[in-house]
């Protein structure tokens, strides 16, 4: 079976590019799980892992923090606002995190803006307590 092409890019540097077995990221609607063959679709990304599935079952988790995600026939691209590999998440980094989070919170306007930046934060400190 041939492999799923796979993209990963921050602004600050290309994380991932190669062939894969399977992906599943944190879609905005939920996880989602891409194969190889997948319908094409487009789609937002909240805070949460990306799991990169190897041919043979080796898994590699990235952590994100939202971004975007297209699947076409050639593949799978994911472009993220943050993204660090799980392994180079320390507290440190996790506190940092929240710091942002916080402080979009307290600027966010009253309505959908702080109703998204409540979401973010709370789902920052849910990976926080998982990792």
């Amino acid at each position: 079976m041939a492999g799923l092409h796979f993209e990963l890019v921050s602004p600050a540097r290309l994380l991932f590019s190669g062939d894969v077995a399977s992906v599943t990221l944190p879609g905005t609607e939920g996880e989602m799980g891409i194969y190889p063959g997948h319908s094409p679709v487009l789609t937002t990304l909240r805070p949460g892992v990306v799991t990169v599935t190897r041919d043979g079952g080796a898994a590699e988790r990235i952590f994100v923090k939202g971004g975007m995600a297209e699947v076409n026939p050639q593949g799978l691209t994911l472009l993220a606002e943050v993204a660090i590999p799980v392994a180079e998440v320390t507290a440190d980094v996790m506190a940092r995190q929240i710091k942002d989070a916080e402080q979009d919170l307290a600027d966010a306007k009253p309505g959908e803006a702080q109703r998204k930046a409540t979401e973010v934060l709370n789902q920052l400190k849910a990976l926080q307590s998982a990792l």
